[in-house]
């Protein structure tokens, strides 16, 4: 698969883009400048302003890589196997693509330690109300209800934060396990058994589930396309 990550050459900007991310995982974004960022990257320090006017720009176009990447792989998924669609796989796959792509995680989680200032940045909450967990949940929720993947005994509202809470719930226990003496071989198989015990059975046959596929594919993309444009037109690799 050719997501937006891998569609960039081995060139300066990408060099940048690699030391930062190696940067930040390591120490943080707190105290960090642009002057570490270029050393690491073997380019000048003007070099870097060239292409991002401000550390802002350079660490939000990073971050927002994570998302495309994200967005990139559940399109693919959905493309490959509509099937994937059902909230018993959909959820616990979106769950543990979101762990594996740290600034996913961190920026949904508020990681001040990570993130620093830019946890609360205003681009960041821009962001977030894009392909954060809340949103993605206004998204999902409808299509599955349209298409008898979910009840709608229901208002909305409460089962989107119901549904938000236990996809939470996993996520804080997969990092931050809380009871060390409870735990089970297979963490998807008991997310799925649990958000078919909150959202209902799964009725929908081939037709529903191609349709819920479809559009759940054509919303994602216009996300992603929204979130492109959060890119200032001045990241080289936006283009």
């Amino acid at each position: 698969m050719t997501t937006f990550l891998a569609e960039h050459d081995s060139g300066k900007p990408a060099r940048i883009l690699i030391a930062a991310r190696d940067l930040v995982l390591k120490r943080g974004v707190r105290g960090l400048t642009v002057a570490e960022i270029a050393e690491k990257a073997h380019v000048g320090k003007g070099t870097t302003y060239l292409y991002w006017p401000t550390k802002e720009d350079l660490l939000f176009g990073l971050f927002t890589r994570d998302f495309l990447a994200f967005l990139d792989g559940e399109i693919e998924a959905l493309n490959t196997d509509p099937d994937v669609c059902r909230p018993h796989r959909l959820c616990p796959q979106l769950t543990r693509n979101a762990l594996n792509k740290p600034f996913v995680h961190a920026l949904q989680t508020g990681d001040a330690d990570l993130l620093g200032a830019l946890a609360q940045h205003p681009r960041s909450m821009e962001l977030l109300d894009l392909l954060g967990p809340a949103a993605l949940m206004y998204t999902i929720l409808p299509l599955w209800r349209r298409h008898g993947l979910a009840r709608t005994d229901w208002p909305l509202d409460e089962l989107a934060y119901a549904l938000h809470a236990l996809m939470t719930g996993f996520v804080s226990g997969s990092t931050r396990p809380g009871a060390p003496n409870v735990t089970v071989d297979d963490p998807d198989k008991v997310m799925a058994a649990a958000v078919t015990a909150l959202l209902g059975p799964e009725e929908a046959g081939p037709s529903e589930i191609r349709a819920t596929a479809e559009e759940g594919i054509q919303a994602l993309r216009e996300r992603r396309e929204t979130v492109l444009c959060l890119i200032t037109t001045t990241d080289p690799q936006a283009k």
